[in-house]
This record gives structure tokens, sequence and C-alpha cells, in this order.
């Protein structure tokens, strides 16, 4: 890829749950092929530079040569390691938010061309919500946890049909299909433009 395009590449967040003992014995394997399926398509991964199910997707990515952004609640490096307990392993770069736990969820989601979700607890369906409030693309891995099941409960109670939410147990389809629709979306987006551009070109060559 030419650098100087380096920004159009994909950004697919990794949200999932820091303490796991609930999460089944495959957790941590699926965690590591979510994200170097991630990796593979050429894609940053972005978490919330924490432990557990995002710090095993980063771990994946970086064995499949991929690049890793975290955003950390904390205000400092030292704040982050000290205050937090979380780790700066497997991660290229951490932002510094400052924000605790729920403003940092907003800028995480908010950075992403899409989220992933795997195993997760409460924090995991506060990011799940804000996604979805933002009209993200988002790919939810079913496995041996509750979290996929959670989901679907939410969004049957919810009364809110989205066409933007895929199910998948396979790490590699779930990532091959999230991928299709944020491209369909990036295309959409660029022949809106055009168009748009188009037009006020034309309206401009008639006065």
């Amino acid at each position: 890829m030419n650098p100087k395009n380096e920004h159009l590449k994909l950004k697919f967040g990794i949200s999932g749950a820091a303490e796991t003992g609930h999460c089944g014995i495959d957790a941590y394997d699926k965690g590591l092929a979510l994200g170097r399926e991630i990796a593979k398509h050429d894609a940053v991964l972005v978490n919330g530079a924490t432990t557990g199910f995002p710090l095993w997707a980063a771990m994946g990515a970086k064995e499949a040569g991929g690049f890793t952004v975290g955003f950390s609640p904390a205000n400092t490096e030292k704040e982050h390691i000290e205050a937090y307990n979380l780790p700066v392993e497997y991660m290229d770069m951490i932002i510094y938010t400052g924000f605790g736990f729920p403003g940092r969820d907003l800028i995480f989601t908010r950075s992403c061309d899409a989220v992933f979700f795997g195993c997760g607890r409460i924090g995991t369906i506060h990011e799940f919500t804000i996604a979805f409030e933002d009209q993200k693309p988002m790919g939810i891995l079913e496995a041996d946890w509750e979290t996929d099941e959670e989901i679907k409960y939410i969004l049957e109670k919810g009364h809110r049909p989205n066409d933007r939410i895929l199910f998948d147990s396979d790490p590699k389809a779930l990532v091959e299909r999230v991928a299709e629709l944020v491209n369909k979306d990036k295309v959409n987006r660029a022949s809106f433009r055009f168009e748009a551009g188009a037009e006020k070109a034309s309206l401009a060559a008639h006065l």
C-alpha cells in the first residue's frame, strides 16, 4: 500500500472481557484466531488496551504481523500500569484518553470501522450498545460463552431491527463477512461523494 494511503486501512475493534473465568476453555484460542484474521485482512486491530479477550486478539494480530492500537481509560502510562493494572505488551500504540472506562468505550468504538465481540461482561455490552447507536457494522463471535446469546436477547427485546450485525462461529468467516460490509459502505460513500461533486460542478457550469 502506498504510504500516503495508510489512513485507508480498515480499523477493526475487539470488545471482550478483561476477566475471562466464565468464558470457557476455547476463549483463548478463539481470541488469537480472531486477531490473526484481522491482521491477515491488513486491518488495524483496535482494543481497550486491557487484559483478557482483547489482549489475546492483539497477541494473535501481532503473531500474524498486524498493527495494534489500544485506547486506555487512564490519563498516563503510569496510571495505566499502576492504577488500572493494565498491560502495555502487544500494543504498537496506546492512546491515554483519561476518561475512565465509560469515556474510553465511546472513543474506542467511535474510532473503529467495525467492532467484533467475543466473550464479554457488562463493559462489553456497554460497547455493543454504543456501536449499535452509531450504526457500526458488528461481528459477534459465537462460541462456548453466553455473550452471543445475550446480544441476541437484547436485539430481540430492543424492537429495533439491525442488518449490520453478523453472527458466526468461525473467526475467518466472520472477519470476511464484516470486512465485506465495511468495504461496501466505503464504496457507497465514495459513490455518493462523486455524485454530489458532479452535481455541484454541473450547477456551477450553469451559473
